[in-house]
């Protein structure tokens, strides 16, 4: 992109500035009618020195919501290659590992590594290039969507630790898709005490906890399906967040997303 507009501006801020919002300060922008899902994955891991600035840019992407007409779904995917390197990340899944290995084929990359972010499934951005997300983010928000919605969100009255939910995708034409969901709890923070972040407290939003494949859009037909979670003991259902989305397969492009926050 030619020069450094709002966004540009307000990220390369969040790779200095501590966070901000918590404390009612510059509140988030009012929300847009009927905005547009796009879906931002970060790959981050508590392991890796360069992924903190790039935690705070997904925090920041979801608080404020900066890009009118979108709404900027997003998921902190923590992976697990750098357990190894002192410092075992509570929150890294093999999955999520798998899930960016996949990636770096339909992208064109050697190899894995973080922070990385990855815009509706077909776009990454390095930290050094983020500059790039305003342009790629306000062409995404005019991408068409197939709408998906979460319905019937709760915990199973016999068994606390069970969250069932509805999920329904509208019918398409052109595509068959996969239909994800994943668990994420909305805030999370850490002490780390090895590593290369050894000494810090770190501090997460969106973490995913699961990511599930539960079907697919067949091509012509709407997808309607009722899913459950087995969750952790003691979670807290206020501090989950339930993002539904459904990608061409490969991962590949994005057609449509949806969240949820429940608070009973």
């Amino acid at each position: 992109m030619s020069g450094w507009g709002f966004l540009s501006v307000f990220l390369a801020l969040a790779l200095t500035a501590p966070a901000i919002g918590a404390s009612g300060q510059n509140p988030p922008a009012a929300p847009s009618p009927n905005p547009q899902p796009v879906l931002i994955e970060l790959f981050t891991s508590e392991g890796c020195s360069s992924c903190p600035p790039a935690d705070g840019i997904l925090e920041r992407l979801d608080e404020f919501q900066p890009i009118a007409g979108a709404q900027l779904i997003v998921l902190s995917e923590h992976v697990t290659y750098w357990d190894h390197d002192g410092w075992k990340d509570p929150n890294s899944l093999q999955a999520l590992t798998d899930r960016q290995a996949a990636y770096e084929i339909q992208l064109g990359e050697r190899d894995s590594y973080t922070p990385q972010f990855v815009v509706d499934g077909t776009h990454e951005v390095q930290l050094d290039h983020v500059a790039d997300m305003e342009a790629m983010l306000n062409k995404a928000k005019d991408e068409p969507r197939i709408p998906v919605r979460i319905s019937d969100v709760k915990l199973d009255p016999a068994d606390a630790t069970t969250l069932r939910a509805h999920i329904e995708a509208d019918a398409n034409d052109i595509h068959t898709a996969d239909v994800y969901v994943a668990v994420a709890l909305n805030h999370v923070e850490s002490q780390v005490l090895k590593g290369e972040n050894g000494g810090k407290h770190l501090e997460h939003v969106a973490v995913v906890q699961q990511l599930t494949k539960v079907g697919k859009l067949s091509k012509g037909k709407s997808f309607a399906q009722d899913v459950q979670f087995k969750l952790k003991p003691g979670t807290d259902l206020k501090n989950i967040r339930l993002v539904a989305f459904v990608q061409e397969p490969g991962p590949g492009k994005l057609l449509g997303a949806c969240q949820t926050k429940p608070t009973t």
